[in-house]
């Protein structure tokens, strides 16, 4: 840590005058607040004048858009806009349907697909609301196998103190069940005051894992694995070189996860990685990525310690985003030019353990390009989508969508309406079972994603046995390979998780060419190795009747279809 748990309750109380300075709550709510490690905001916190450029430079929310966009873009808005005020943190759940946020609120809206499987034409619902006390933003989820939800923490936590007078890095957290539609209170691992922006990721072995930001337990950085059933903690990860602030874990085939070092607290800087191993319940290096991807070396002392995030590709190698900017003052020498660096991507092949350098990012227009604090997605095709923003100050405007290739190339795609006005880290990207990237930009405007091209086959889930007939509402049971996909879909690091590594019912009935989704539970694995033994049950609660076709998708990719009579 970089000061004591005293100083840091005295440097958010400064925090959290100072973040109201010049800045109502009315424009608080066009203004999204941005993701700060924690060193960001202690620094901020004394020096009242840097927090105000900062604010002042933030980018309102983008405006409501009424109708998708027309034309060949491959981006759409949904017809419907969210009906909260902040779309925020997208997850699938198991029956097809979406959870999005309103953010720093507690509110919790699901978007159903309609008859046709259309996502730009689904329809809104209100689910239940979080408990009154818990209004996070900027927080740990995941879809546990049973099919339920879990957040932890969140930098900011609106009933605690409004989130536009600065973050609390809550210990908070709440479960939720979609066949009830009610949401549960978390105890928080034992010592743990504090959870924050930290990252969540469901292990192979279908166990959850949640970080602690910030805080180190007995002298151990904060991780612990949940008990889905007890809704217990247990601490793990011994030997970890850092507190787990603004970094990212990426699941391999070999179910250990991987994650770049953001040396937050270490005083110094470099470029290490780190494996953890879930049998252990250890970190180890995993060698020099070769390149700065780390915002630990900003000039001036004011690093904000930002990385980007990290993708698992079909060939079993991950794609590592640099977060590196400059300075947060408007008069650094990064302003001036002088010290403009180049952000850079590196790349880990899972098989051999060895780093290699990437490909740099983009440069528009003579400015830089980064991901700190931004999304990626793996899209069907084995292409990255990713979206970033100029380094030369951190959260700076427009954001530009790029796809990295097989081949290790980056080219720029088309831009929404939305992306001249925001910063990367607006966006949040949800792979959705059509293949589509939904991204979500904290504002009321939902975008859909076409990606080109299609997917190699043995990318595909792979169904080797299944019902021939089904009744509505009675549980089945699948057997096959690969039902998790080969990667985990989509990538933000800390801050937002919305991982789709599980199996995806889908039936289409022949005659009407209706879509409707089962609701699957307890896949056998959440591994994402290729050609994993793979199982897991499913209901379907509604369907026209008939003959029929089954699919399993995994992270927008289906499987060859299965004759099936639904009864």
């Amino acid at each position: 840590m970089t000061c004591p748990a005293i100083c840091r309750r005295l440097a958010l109380a400064v925090l959290a005058a100072t973040m109201g300075y010049g800045v109502t709550q009315a424009t608080a709510e066009a203004q999204p607040v941005p993701p700060l490690s924690l060193p960001s905001a202690e620094r901020l916190a004394q020096d009242p004048q840097a927090m105000a450029q900062l604010m002042a430079r933030l980018p309102a929310a983008p405006a409501t858009q009424l109708a998708p966009t027309p034309g060949p873009s491959p981006w759409q808005n949904t017809m419907i806009p969210f009906p909260g005020g902040s779309a925020g943190n997208p997850l699938l759940l198991t029956d097809g349907t979406v959870l999005v946020h309103d953010t720093c609120a507690v509110g919790w809206w699901k978007l159903t697909p309609d008859i046709h499987g259309s996502y730009v034409n689904g329809s809104w619902r209100r689910i239940a609301s979080l408990p009154a006390t818990y209004q996070p933003l900027y927080f740990g989820s995941a879809v546990l196998p049973d099919g339920r939800v879990i957040i932890e923490g969140g930098e900011y936590n609106n009933a605690q103190k409004p989130c536009s007078q600065g973050g609390v890095w809550t210990n908070l957290g709440a479960i939720y069940n979609p066949t009830t539609n009610t949401w549960r209170s978390v105890t928080p691992p034992i010592g743990w005051s504090q959870i924050g922006d930290a990252q969540n990721i469901v292990l192979a072995n279908r166990i959850d894992m949640q970080a602690n930001c910030c805080q180190s337990v007995n002298g151990i950085p904060g991780a612990a694995l949940f008990n889905a059933s007890t809704l217990g903690w247990t601490a793990t990860g011994a030997g970890k070189f850092d507190v787990y602030d603004e970094e990212g874990w990426t699941l391999l085939p070999d179910t250990q996860v991987l994650t770049v070092d953001a040396y937050v607290g270490k005083g110094t800087c470099g470029q290490n990685s780190e494996i953890y191993n879930p049998v252990t319940g250890t970190w180890s290096s995993a060698g020099n990525v070769g390149v700065q991807l780390a915002d630990c070396a900003s000039p001036g002392g004011k690093s904000s310690f930002e990385l980007g995030p990290q993708v698992l590709r079909p060939d079993g190698t991950v794609v590592a985003f640099a977060g590196t900017t400059c300075n947060d003052g408007p008069n650094s020498a990064c302003s001036s030019g002088a010290l403009r660096v180049i952000s850079r991507t590196a790349i880990y092949n899972s098989t051999t353990k060895k780093w290699r350098v990437g490909p740099n990012l983009p440069t528009v227009a003579g400015r830089n390009y980064t991901l700190a604090d931004a999304p990626a997605a793996l899209e069907p095709n084995g292409k990255v989508l990713f979206a970033a923003s100029p380094n030369y100050v951190t959260f700076a405007t427009p954001t530009h969508f790029f796809e990295f290739s097989s081949a290790n190339t980056i080219a720029q795609v088309a831009d929404n309406t939305d992306a001249t006005g925001t910063s990367s880290y607006f966006w949040n990207f949800l792979v959705l079972p059509t293949g589509q990237i939904m991204a979500s930009d904290l504002s009321p405007n939902i975008w859909i994603y076409t990606p080109s091209g299609s997917p190699k086959a043995s990318w595909a889930p792979i169904v080797t046995s299944a019902p021939s007939t089904v009744v509505r509402g009675t549980t089945y049971g699948l057997k096959g390979r690969q039902f998790n996909g080969v990667s985990q879909g989509a990538a933000y690091g800390d801050d937002v998780q919305a991982n789709t590594n599980y199996p995806i019912v889908r039936v289409v009935n022949k005659r009407t060419g209706h879509v409707f989704y089962a609701r699957t539970t307890n896949p056998n694995t959440m591994s994402v190795a290729p050609n994993t033994a793979s199982s897991v049950s499913f209901v379907l609660p509604s369907a026209d009747t008939g003959a029929s076709s089954l699919y399993v998708v995994a992270n927008g990719i289906p499987s060859a279809a299965m004759a099936v009579t639904v009864k």
